[in-house]
């Protein structure tokens, strides 16, 4: 019997079918489900996606869901075991989604490692029990004084966090409202506390709320949102555990505006306001150009240091003054927040006499007891004395003079004069003309000794055109040589050395032609130091010393030797014997 071929097309699909259920076996499997099917707005749900045998597989592409879902975060975890000698893996994503409105969602199918998930369904119902009560797993409470407070005042804000689970993370969120500023004072404090004979951990946190503007504004609920981990479920430990949240209900605030007996000045409703100065008493001594330090202290308990005018003085007649920077800092004991601004002022009496600084003070609103205040500081009358003036001086002299000749007048009988009338001004006339003829001659010898000088310290026909004013001399030039090397400004030393050279007669045009010309060897060392560090990359400041300490006694030039008859390269005419 003869067999029968089996036609090819036959074996192809053989084949087909074949390579297929080989990569459907290879293809990993894939499951995704949620931690629940329905919950409330306000709350948040796990994702999970589970790939089985691929520890290797990407991350699926999770925006598809931002359309219906804020993305809290995502989390992976590798999972592995061996049964029978045969190993396997899992890896798990999860990732927190918060529905944006109630409704049924549908979580579409996401394709991972070569497969696709099956679509989900999740049914959000209105989150009216999210705001929270005592007998709850967890709920917020949220306190507020004054409820009815002036514009810009400090409300102190207190939220508490209730919680009789085991939470795993979790975030309160900052109040926050239109027209309402939230400003986080001081440290959390964790505690326990029983509410209506149920244990509770307690979060506590502090704000400093102020309202920008008045009438009436409402604090938006502040929500909590986290995460509690059950130990009875062994799958917490691959994930953050189950969703929580906790709303606190809206408060509304009746803002006053400012009092109209409030005052023109800047608006500063405070606890307390303390103005204060230090630094000049009744008792200070002062002069005429010595300056006198007031230092003035602004402190405002329940407003910010940018609520706080800034500090000035006004015109003291009788003084100049100069104001320095203020500083200015911020606060807080965990109630209140404490704004601080200091600020130095330099008060220079101009003349003599009595100088008054006036009173100072700073209008402000007690929101504690509901009235205008204000802080003062009282007025300071100085008695400042003239420059005192040096000792041996010719104005002690003359006062000393004048102080013996009244003493002497006051001491002495009265003395009648036996000379006329017409005969003492004459004198006096004498003496007016002698006194005139000494001052004329006084002046002529100071003008002499100008047009001297300058004749001795003319320019010399030699000078360079280094820069250098020649007519200042040696003495001069010595001096800009030791300031130059003091700042050490080495090409500013070269001028002043080579002005200075000249200035005592040595003709050099070069610091090598001065070098070549000093009979030290310290100097030409020293020369040679600043002829190289002129033009090195960086030049060290023991440069500048080293020249100052080889030029301290001057230059030193030297000897001109006479010169010598130069030797003829040609024989003499008649040989010597």
């Amino acid at each position: 019997m003869i067999p029968r071929v089996c036609p090819l097309w036959l074996i192809a699909l053989f084949a087909i079918a074949a390579m297929s259920l080989s990569a459907s076996a290879s293809a990993a499997q894939v499951r995704a489900w949620l931690d629940r099917s329905s919950m409330q707005l306000g709350e948040t749900v796990t994702l999970n996606i589970e790939v089985s045998d691929d520890s290797s597989a990407p991350q699926p592409d999770f925006s598809v869901l931002q359309q219906d879902f804020n993305l809290l975060g995502t989390q992976s975890s590798t999972a592995m075991s061996i049964i029978n000698g045969q190993a396997s893996s899992k890896l798990i994503w999860a990732v927190g989604l918060e529905p944006k409105r109630v409704g049924t969602f549908t979580i579409p199918a996401l394709t991972v490692a070569g497969a696709q998930t099956q679509a989900l369904t999740l049914t959000v119902q209105p989150g009216s029990s999210t705001s929270g009560k005592a007998g709850d797993d967890v709920f917020l409470e949220v306190t507020a004084d004054p409820k009815a407070p002036y514009v810009q005042q400090q409300v102190r804000l207190t939220l508490k966090l209730f919680y009789a689970l085991n939470l795993t993370d979790g975030v309160v969120e900052d109040p926050h409202g239109d027209g309402l500023i939230a400003r986080k004072l001081g440290q959390d404090a964790s505690y326990a506390a029983d509410v209506d004979g149920r244990r509770y951990r307690v979060l506590e946190r502090h704000y400093a709320l102020s309202a920008e503007k008045s009438g009436s504004l409402t604090l938006a609920p502040v929500t909590f949102r986290g995460h509690a981990v059950n130990p009875a479920d062994i799958n917490s430990f691959f994930n953050r555990g189950r969703a929580i949240a906790a709303q606190a209900p809206a408060l509304t605030f009746d803002v006053r505006a400012r009092p109209a007996g409030s005052g023109s000045e800047a608006w500063l409703p405070a606890q307390s306001l303390t103005l204060a100065a230090d630094g000049i008493e009744a008792t200070t001594q002062a002069r005429v150009g010595e300056p006198l330090t007031l230092t003035l202290h602004l402190k405002g308990q329940g407003l910010g240091f940018e609520q706080l005018p800034e500090l000035k003085l006004p015109q003291i007649d009788g003084a100049d003054i100069y104001p320095d920077k203020e500083t200015t800092q911020n606060k807080d004991d965990g109630s209140w927040v404490s704004g601080e601004r200091e600020r130095k002022f330099a008060i220079v009496p101009n003349r003599a006499g009595p100088l008054h600084i006036p009173q100072l003070g700073i209008s402000w609103w007690d929101t504690e007891h509901d009235r205008a205040a204000s802080s003062e500081v009282a007025g300071i009358t100085l008695t400042v004395t003239p420059l005192a003036a040096s000792p041996g001086s010719a104005a002690d002299a003359a006062n000393a003079d004048n102080a013996g000749a009244a003493k002497s007048a006051a001491g002495a009988p009265a003395v009648v004069v036996a000379h006329s009338a017409p005969a003492a001004i004459g004198e006096l006339r004498l003496w007016r003309a002698l006194a005139a003829t000494g001052f004329a001659l006084w002046v002529l010898t100071l003008l002499a000794g100008w047009l001297w000088r300058r004749r001795r310290v003319r320019p010399r026909a030699d000078a360079g055109d280094d820069g250098y004013v020649m007519g200042d001399g040696a003495a001069a030039a010595r001096k800009a040589f030791n300031g130059a090397c003091a700042r050490n400004d080495l090409r500013g030393a070269s001028r002043a050395l080579l002005a200075w050279a000249r200035a005592q007669g040595i003709a050099v045009r070069s610091l090598g032609e001065l070098s070549s010309r000093l009979a030290d060897a310290g100097q030409r060392e020293a020369i040679g130091l600043l002829d190289r560090g002129m033009y090195a990359a960086s030049a060290g400041d023991e440069i500048g010393e080293r020249l100052v300490a080889a030029f301290r006694r001057g230059l030193a030039p030297a000897e001109v030797a006479a010169p010598k008859a130069s030797a003829s390269v040609l024989p003499p005419l008649y040989p010597a014997a």
